[in-house]
């Protein structure tokens, strides 16, 4: 029996057996995540500080552009904090979607649990996340936007943050293995997703119909969340921690049952 085969024939365990397995495979985790660094990067004079000046130039551009109009205190934090959590999830999502498909190669010659690469893309999304942090703290110095004590409860937004990326992006990895459309169909719904989140606009400038509808928005939550904790001091209460863990939870159980059911056959359509 060749590897392939013997790829086909490792039986789907139970979730107990995805936590072993990302025990057992974590220097492997390690090691993806240290060459996507590495190649991001490679051959840029200033490397890594781009992961700090992007953020940085691009809040330039549209705070000069847009603070006028929205008349929004500190807009270039206000529009930070919502950058880093939107591009948290755009790119962790669109690199776990093409994960399977980038490492059709290695998933033939030998075996890898296949959830480890769209995992390993949102926690490289994870890692550009907390450079992005760098960023805002920046801009919260030298605009002098006051600080609170609720500033150290970040990680908590960013863990469901990650949590619904990695649900999604498994959703989205099983399907564009056999649907390569998905591609083009998801960069489309990217730049919805960017207007349909209050991440230039304060919501409380929307008819209180659409802000409704913004609501429905998962990002809509834990964009809110993450601005409550680092700008505005407050701290979310137990309904807005139910509906944050709630979506994420609710994703990425349904991320694990897709990739799980589907898993056995991305060998045949890679």
């Amino acid at each position: 029996m060749n590897e392939s085969e013997r790829a086909l024939t490792v039986p789907s365990q139970g979730l107990k057996d995805y936590f072993e397995k990302f025990y057992r495979y974590r220097h492997l985790l390690k090691e993806l995540v240290s060459r996507d660094i590495k190649i991001k990067y490679r051959r840029s004079v200033l490397g890594i500080v781009w992961s700090v000046l992007n953020p940085l130039l691009m809040m330039l551009v549209i705070t000069a552009v847009f603070s006028r109009f929205m008349r929004t205190e500190n807009f270039a934090a206000f529009y930070l904090c919502g950058s880093l959590i939107y591009n948290f999830v755009s790119e962790g999502t669109n690199g776990a979607m093409n994960a399977i498909l980038i490492n059709a190669s290695l998933i033939k010659k030998v075996y890898v649990p296949k959830y480890i690469f769209p995992l390993e893309k949102v926690l490289f999304a994870l890692v550009n996340a907390l450079f992005y942090l760098i960023a805002v703290a920046i801009v919260f110095i030298i605009a002098k936007v006051p600080l609170h004590w609720t500033i150290v409860l970040f990680p908590i937004p960013l863990a469901y943050t990650f949590l619904f990326a990695l649900g999604l992006g498994l959703i989205l990895s099983t399907i564009n293995v056999f649907f390569r459309d998905m591609n083009h169909l998801y960069s489309v719904w990217l730049t919805a997703w960017m207007y349909l989140t209050p991440i230039i606009y304060p919501v409380d400038i929307l008819p209180e119909e659409v802000h409704k509808l913004i609501q429905l928005n998962p990002l809509y939550h834990y964009v809110t969340y993450f601005r409550d904790v680092m700008m505005y001091g407050r701290v979310p209460g137990l309904v807005e921690n139910l509906i944050c863990l709630g979506i994420a939870l609710i994703f990425l159980s349904i991320g694990l049952t897709v990739f799980k059911k589907y898993q056995d056959q991305f060998i045949l359509r890679v």
